[in-house]
């Protein structure tokens, strides 16, 4: 099937640009949003990011204020990862995610770990795509990869907020001091031992 052969083409050579391949000079924010186009794969023109919503990620802190109305390296490494992530998450999430990766490590190191997990993902998925499949099936492969891709996506959104969760219990990072909800709810339970150790004691 012609169709399913382009799209195993797009799977296997379309990839976003290297950190050093990415343009040396900063770009103005219509050059970003051409730009950007063509770091990720598309089949129509819907979905496409806009001025807008560069402005929504800066104004979310997803994304550091351009430098001079020009936007740099960074700017078009994260906003490749946000636009793939906010695919599958919420931009909550999605930022939340990318705030918890980059802790401990540079821009350029996370961009280059979040392209190969994507090439490896990509990969992985055009090997399970036979061009050879009858058009009669494919409404029954979609199911099975819409209920995969929701398990995934439960799983994804759970880990996050545990991750969240944890962080909250531990209370502000490197202060060493212990949440104040989670004070008062250890409180809770030691009033409740000893409520418990004098009705024993009757």
């Amino acid at each position: 099937m012609e169709e399913l052969i382009q799209l195993k083409e797009k799977l296997d050579g379309e990839r976003p640009v290297n950190w050093a391949d990415f343009p040396d000079i900063g770009l103005y924010k219509d050059q970003v949003v051409s730009y950007m186009y063509r770091q990720l794969i598309h089949f129509e023109e819907e979905g496409r990011l806009t001025s807008a919503m560069i402005n929504n990620y800066i104004k979310g802190r997803l994304l550091p204020r351009a430098k001079g109305k020009k936007y740099t390296r960074e700017h078009l490494a994260g906003l490749t990862e946000i636009c793939i992530l906010k695919q599958i998450l919420s931009v909550e999430n999605t930022g939340f995610l990318l705030h918890q990766e980059l802790q401990g490590d540079n821009q350029e190191a996370f961009y280059e770990k979040f392209c190969n997990i994507l090439d490896q993902a990509l990969t992985e998925t055009s090997t399970q795509i036979h061009t050879d499949w009858d058009a009669g099936s494919l409404s029954d492969i979609a199911l099975r990869l819409a209920v995969s891709s929701y398990c995934q996506k439960l799983v994804c959104e759970r880990l996050l907020e545990i991750i969240r969760n944890r962080k909250e219990e531990d209370g502000p990072e490197g202060s060493g001091e212990t949440n104040p909800k989670r004070g008062k709810k250890q409180e809770k339970e030691q009033e409740k031992k000893r409520d418990d150790n004098e009705i024993r004691k009757k």
